[in-house]
């Protein structure tokens, strides 16, 4: 029998005999007053009562030191001969392990080595632990147990629980500026008839209801706060998650957190200065200051935020004319860059791989520009050069952290380039997108000239300087494989 074996059925022998005693190792009522951090700040000789988890325990006799836990800290609580009851103190020692919830109440004192603890004379168990919590040096090392067992990784190590603090912070700063610039927060479909609003591979399901294979979102609602927009709404906004059933690495998930805005008689370049005023908001709330390091760059979102153009770009870094190349010549760059691509995608996906490579070379702040209209099916013409959009993408870190342009309004144009995403999508384009029959009628009774912009999660993750998915909660894992025994 293994160590953890034997302490799990000393455990189970210790419940069994409370149980015995009458005891309830499960009650449903605390009288928790106050919170550790409180404690620490309480006068001495002042009465407290607290509860929470027991991280540690130290038996030397006549005094027992222990370690006790709630979400605003830690607080050594302690059990004296001679001043702590004994019939309590023999309950802790007999029958209290690390891992227990226990509530105590007591006198605040210190320690003869100045440390503020709890002299206990009254103590109530609230929940039993069977299992041994990890050690705080060994446990948890294993980075994919981490993910599948995070309660514990957020237990046991409190960066990680301040950086999911600090994640809700993010989120509510987004939401806040919003509201205060007088955005309206909006609820849209997460099960559609058509996977719309962005070039990506959708997950799919069957409705039992009404018979009928619908999809997950892949966008935050674009086509549907674009309806809002045609509605009269002026400037709505949406936070939720969304689902791309595409692959996986440091900067993409199947399922995750996004933001997406539409605003009324505005545009791109509208749209580029209420986006930098928002990411100082964000980054100064969620980081306390403006400089930041991710990925090996040095960022500075105080410095004068950069216009890339992405025609110039990709000629700088590869020299490829995206215009006039053609797709052997842009297979012939990217074989020789040894950049992986799929062989039966067209021309402008061949491009974008290539500005993928590029977009490394930018540390930011800057936005990206001048995106030729094959990869924006639903953004706006630029007057001065039909052949690009008004589109800005957020370059941080050598990454896109957000994207927005001028919204497509013009019906026609909007239909027929749907037409050719239907055909793309029959050649073998999986992340082409669907031809929104629905919504190119809503157009058709016109819309405002909008700005739309979106932003997911991996701008935090970008803050963190972390995977997307070390950045996630809890990220979505592969079921255990049963061990055979």
């Amino acid at each position: 029998m293994g160590r953890e074996q034997q302490i799990i059925n000393e455990r189970i022998r210790k419940l069994k005999e409370l149980e015995k005693l009458g005891i309830n190792p499960y009650p449903s009522e605390s009288n928790k007053k106050n919170t550790c951090i409180e404690c620490l700040k309480t006068k001495i000789g002042k009465n407290v009562k607290t509860a929470g988890r027991l991280m540690t325990k130290r038996d030397i006799g006549k005094i027992i030191f222990a370690k006790l836990k709630d979400e605003t800290g830690e607080i050594q609580i302690v059990f004296q001969e001679g001043k702590t009851p004994k019939d309590k103190k023999d309950f802790f020692k007999k029958y209290i392990d690390s891992g227990d919830f226990v509530e105590v109440k007591g006198e605040i004192f210190k320690t003869k080595t100045k440390e503020t603890s709890i002299l206990v004379k009254e103590i109530i168990l609230l929940t039993k632990s069977i299992l041994p919590l990890p050690e705080k040096w060994h446990g948890l090392q294993n980075e994919e147990e981490k993910l599948r067992k995070r309660y514990l990784d957020i237990l046991m190590n409190n960066e990680v629980k301040e950086m999911f603090i600090k994640k809700a912070k993010f989120w509510n700063t987004i939401r806040n500026f919003l509201l205060k610039k007088g955005f309206l927060e909006v609820e849209t479909p997460v099960l559609e008839n058509s996977a719309g609003g962005a070039s990506a591979t959708p997950f799919s399901t069957h409705h039992n209801a009404l018979n009928t294979d619908v999809y997950l979102r892949i966008s935050m609602g674009e086509l549907w706060q674009k309806k809002l927009m045609i509605a009269g709404y002026e400037k709505t906004f949406e936070i939720g998650r969304q689902f791309r059933n595409e692959g996986m690495d440091a900067e993409h998930l199947q399922d995750y957190t996004q933001m997406e805005f539409y605003w009324a008689y505005a545009n791109y370049k509208d749209g580029m200065k209420l986006v930098e005023e928002m990411y100082k908001k964000i980054v100064k709330e969620t980081l306390g200051t403006l400089k930041f390091k991710s990925a090996g760059y040095q960022i500075d979102l105080n410095k004068k935020w950069e216009i890339y153009d992405y025609e110039k770009m990709i000629k700088k870094y590869t020299g490829i004319k995206i215009y006039s190349a053609s797709e052997k010549d842009l297979k012939k760059k990217l074989d020789e860059l040894k950049i992986k691509y799929d062989s039966k995608v067209d021309k402008w996906r061949l491009i974008d791989v290539l500005w993928k490579y590029c977009r490394k070379k930018l540390s930011g702040p800057g936005f990206l520009v001048g995106q030729p209209v094959e990869i924006s099916p639903l953004a706006k013409r630029k007057l001065e050069d039909s052949k690009k959009v008004e589109q800005f993408q957020v370059i941080l870190a050598g990454s896109e952290i957000g994207n927005g342009y001028s919204e497509l309004n013009d019906p026609l144009d909007q239909e027929k380039r749907f037409e050719r995403q239907t055909e793309l999508k029959k050649a073998g384009d999986t992340e082409a997108q669907e031809h929104d029959k629905e919504f190119v009628e809503a157009l058709k009774y016109g819309m405002p000239p909008t700005c739309g912009f979106g932003v997911s999660e991996r701008l935090f993750s970008c803050l963190m300087d972390k995977t997307i998915r070390e950045c996630v909660i809890f990220p979505f894992m592969k079921p255990e494989e049963k061990k055979n025994g």
